[in-house]
């Protein structure tokens, strides 16, 4: 057991029984006292996942603020804190299955979504068949090949569901050249960095999975990680962002430029509307059309959207940054003659 694990198994058990003194206690005072030190190892919790923003947020608010506001209401307010109240709860059976109930739900969604690959999710028996009969390439991500590094990341049991899943891809004919089924793995840093060179890692994961777990597989994909969203936010709470930014900015390189996804690929959004690249869609930024600010799919017909302005931001250098990265991976080689080539729409 590792000291992480240990120090979320004694948070966890310090912030559950706080939280039963809470609910517990006759004394009104202990029990907002009891709230306060239960948010302090809610807050605990949060700095081991890595999010000490929420982690300070949880005791400046909730603690420092809020908490302390409620305490200082009771201690005020005699009638409150008088011995006449009643704090007992007149429904404990039924609240004491909700409760449970609740925390069988809470605990089957969280495993459910930690520890299975998508051919293995209920509903989804036959989807490995399907995806073969129809000849769709498939692309899965595998952060690594090692399984004490994907389930450390992902959740206990994920790497041995990815290689089954891998597994019986491999069975019906996926990563075997004259099937002419095509699967792809994806590679991307788990922290501020940029990926190592594509060519290489892909050599390593060919021989680790086909050594170790008789696994086939046609190309690796390694992406950098874009500044935005899920992964900015994580950046911003650790104080790391301008650090990541300015390891992008200075890894840019001219040449990828020739070659970036939103020179030939467009982006539709479930209603229709156009963006230049998926992250552009996630930032809310969309595609320029002559005078409009935002287009729709509609809108194309008999449009040439080659020399279309392209809306650029900072998070652009995530593409362009070292060997480039794009849907296919690094971009350094793929595109020798910098033609603008024509653009075409995914969604």
């Amino acid at each position: 057991m590792t000291v992480e694990l240990m120090l979320f198994y004694l948070l966890a058990a310090f912030t559950v029984a706080l939280a039963l003194m809470v609910v517990l206690a006759q004394n009104i005072v202990r029990a907002a006292v009891a709230l306060i030190f239960s948010f302090c190892g809610l807050a605990g919790l949060y700095v081991l996942l890595d999010a000490e923003f929420l982690a300070a947020v949880q005791v400046l608010i909730y603690v420092g603020g809020i908490t302390i506001l409620l305490l200082f209401a009771i201690l005020l307010t005699s009638r409150i804190a008088g011995r006449g109240v009643r704090v007992l709860n007149e429904q404990k059976v039924v609240s004491g299955i909700v409760a449970v109930v609740l925390m069988v739900l809470l605990g089957t969604a969280i495993l459910g979504n930690s520890r299975h690959a998508i051919l293995e999710e209920p509903g989804n028996e036959d989807l490995a068949e399907f995806l073969a009969r129809h000849g769709v390439e498939v692309v899965a991500s595998l952060p690594c090949y090692s399984s004490d590094n994907v389930d450390r990341q992902r959740g206990k049991g994920v790497f041995e569901a990815s290689i089954r899943g891998l597994r019986r891809l491999n069975e019906l004919g996926y990563g075997r050249l004259e099937s002419g089924l095509v699967v792809n793995l994806v590679y991307n840093p788990q922290g501020p960095s940029l990926p190592p060179a594509q060519a290489e890692l892909e050599l390593d994961y060919k021989r680790e999975l086909r050594a170790n777990f008789g696994v086939e597989f046609d190309q690796l994909y390694t992406l950098a990680n874009m500044p935005i969203q899920r992964f900015g936010s994580m950046l911003i709470s650790k104080g790391q962002f301008n650090d990541y930014m300015a390891v992008l900015k200075s890894a840019h390189r001219e040449d990828n430029l020739d070659s970036v996804m939103c020179r030939t690929v467009i982006s539709v959004d479930w209603q229709g509307y156009l963006y230049d690249c998926d992250f552009n869609q996630m930032l809310e930024l969309p595609l320029v059309l002559g005078t409009k600010r935002r287009s729709h799919v509609s809108e194309l017909i008999g449009s040439d959207l080659t020399g279309n302005p392209i809306e650029v931001r900072d998070h652009c250098y995530g593409c362009t940054a070292g060997q480039g990265s794009s849907c296919g991976g690094a971009l350094h080689g793929a595109s020798e003659s910098g033609e603008s080539l024509p653009r075409i729409a995914h969604g």
